[in-house]
């Protein structure tokens, strides 16, 4: 009672008394509230708080940067590329790829010098004349030879070191470019020696053969089409269009009506059918799907088939494939297997998948996707050979304008992308993540919540896609406790925890603010740079990053070609003015490589048997 009254006076103390005595409280009651109370805030900032989650920065408000700045960073990213290709030089070349922590080398690729082949159109759009004439030296000086008991991987080859002279070449115009492509584009093309034309995993240069399993994954079959078509047109060689038509050929035959329209992950290359029902777009499969579109694309938008598949393919994902996560509405892309009971979504969520919204921007830049119509195609229609479910889903999108609804899915999901880097101690996203779901929350999906939107008064942003905060933890969770609060504050927990100095969610950032011209994208990118800089840089390259998700990550003896190659890349035309490769004019192949978007000739098409 002394307390009490020293602290608030005696007067004020009786009548407090009396009221609460008439309430039926003692003062005991609320010193007892008031130190419980206490306890509570103590442990709460001693404990709870230190696991607990904040907005370290308010993403949907960046200060304003003047035309300056951003060419300033473009020059940090060509300043980054150069540290990592002269580590490359000195300790690396004329082999594969650098090893950044140990300054050794690694063929892995061939031992053709795949970082300086697949580097060569970056070095040449960030103006670096030396780098690019001793680059070119393994151009010269290469004979595509190995020996007898090693084979070349065929898919990696073709997007790595086929599509980078081809871009060179297209760049350039220098004539080694094309004969070296043309070389490589024939040693590889044992590959496609099989029942349906789909190419075999690899190949034997020395004996002229290929081999490999049966069964083949979606990216490795079908990830040549661009590739192999650009080097028709170049060459006026037939064998190489022909090569270049086979996967379109073998997916408008296929059986595809119990998945949707979308291609498996797997395919009998024998057969040219499908092998089983794991539907994905993140790895094994991502590349064949983005070369749907952009074949298309190339070829001056005059095969039709290939645009009924891209249709057909993003309805199926948009349907089937896209979730809202429960409390932070992320929008996600996953994949999904056949189980007992059906197909169900594995909730995973790959940093492979964050090519996709870059794939979607495109599309809807380039497509008529709200008047199909006028390039002869009926929306609905394209569910006529489906089944009666798929057929609603078509309903179901088109209540929507297609054209909007493909950017409002670009836009969510390259904003999950870039939370799952902003979310990390680091800044680095993971390479695989888990989706909280299951249990009492029930799983959303995208196109669901849209109609609850519409119908709603489409109030707000559509779902998933308005401006969210990143949660970062200030420090690393300590046991399973802590780990499950993580989970459910984020709404994920990291599978992978892997960075792989990977450029898809880059490539999207930089495609879609070449769409939309909205400088958040830009913005987003240049903290992706600078989270690199901090924590990937070694004294000779930059180097793959472990525990991204932690406070202590760990480099790992690893620098891949595709970050030269590509992330760097995008960054580097994410943060420049000028529009130097404009998606109307160029299209790139799935390693970054650029081509031209051509049109076949009339006396191409008749020798070709081409559209």
């Amino acid at each position: 009672m002394n307390f009490p009254a020293k602290l608030l006076g005696n007067n004020v103390v009786t009548k407090a008394s009396s009221l609460l005595r008439h309430r039926g409280i003692s003062i005991r009651h609320v010193v007892f509230a008031f130190a419980l109370s206490i306890a509570l805030l103590v442990l709460y900032f001693n404990y709870f708080r230190r696991t607990g989650y904040s907005f370290p920065i308010d993403v949907m408000h960046y200060a304003p940067v003047t035309p300056e700045v951003w060419t300033d960073r473009s020059f940090q990213v060509r300043d980054a590329f150069l540290h990592a290709y002269h580590g490359y030089e000195r300790f690396a070349f004329p082999n594969d790829e650098l090893r950044p922590l140990s300054n050794t080398s690694i063929n892995n690729f061939n031992g053709w010098a795949v970082t300086a082949v697949d580097s060569l159109d970056t070095m040449h759009m960030m103006g670096l004349e030396q780098e690019y004439k001793r680059a070119m030296t393994a151009v010269h000086d290469t004979n595509f030879t190995l020996p007898a008991n090693t084979r070349v991987p065929f898919f990696e080859t073709v997007i790595r070191q086929l599509g980078g002279l081809l871009s060179a070449y297209a760049l350039t115009n220098d004539d080694i470019l094309r004969i070296r492509a043309d070389q490589l584009g024939t040693i590889l093309a044992p590959a496609f020696r099989t029942a349906s034309g789909f190419p075999k995993y690899g190949v034997n240069t020395v004996r002229g053969t290929s081999d490999g399993p049966l069964v083949g994954s979606l990216a490795e079959i079908a990830s040549y089409q661009m590739e192999y078509a650009y080097l028709g047109k170049i060459t006026g060689k037939k064998e190489h269009v022909d090569r270049a038509t086979t996967a379109t050929r073998n997916f408008v035959n296929a059986d595809l009506r119990q998945h949707g329209g979308m291609y498996p992950m797997f395919w009998n290359i024998s057969s040219g059918q499908a092998k089983d029902a794991h539907l994905s777009v993140g790895a094994a499969s991502d590349s064949a799907h983005e070369y749907i579109l952009k074949q298309y694309l190339m070829t001056a938008r005059k095969d039709k088939a290939n645009l009924e598949m891209y249709l057909r393919f993003t309805s199926h994902v948009l349907n089937n494939l896209m979730y809202i996560s429960p409390n932070r509405h992320l929008l996600y892309v996953t994949d999904s297997k056949l189980y007992r009971t059906g197909n169900r979504p594995t909730h995973n969520f790959e940093h492979l998948s964050c090519f996709l919204p870059g794939l979607l921007a495109l599309g809807a830049h380039t497509l008529p996707l709200n008047n199909l119509e006028e390039v002869g195609l009926n929306f609905t229609a394209l569910a006529d050979d489906l089944l009666p479910k798929q057929k609603l889903g078509y309903e179901a999108l088109a209540s929507f304008d297609l054209k909007d609804l493909h950017l409002w899915a670009a836009e969510g999901l390259a904003q999950t992308c870039y939370l799952t880097y902003a979310d990390q101690p680091t800044g680095l996203g993971p390479d695989i993540i888990n989706m909280l779901s299951g249990g009492s929350r029930p799983e959303i999906l995208w196109m669901d919540a849209m109609q609850d939107w519409r119908t709603s008064g489409r109030i707000g942003p559509p779902p998933g896609v308005g401006d969210k905060h990143p949660w970062v933890g200030d420090r690393t969770p300590r046991n399973a406790r802590e780990r499950e609060m993580a989970y459910a504050m984020r709404d994920y927990y990291v599978k992978n925890a892997d960075y792989q100095l990977r450029p898809e969610t880059v490539e999207s950032l930089y495609i879609l603010y070449r769409v939309t011209g909205d400088v958040k994208w830009r913005h987003r990118g240049w903290d992706i740079f600078q989270a690199i800089e901090k924590e990937a840089k070694t004294p000779s390259g930059y180097a793959i990053i472990d525990k991204v998700d932690t406070y202590n990550p760990q480099p790992l003896d690893a620098m891949p070609s595709f970050f030269l190659a590509e992330t760097l890349k995008y960054l580097y035309l994410l943060f420049q003015q000028d529009d130097l490769v404009p998606l109307d004019k160029w299209v790139f192949n799935t390693e970054a490589h650029p081509f031209p978007v051509f049109e076949w000739t009339e006396e191409e098409k008749e020798a070709y048997g081409v559209l």
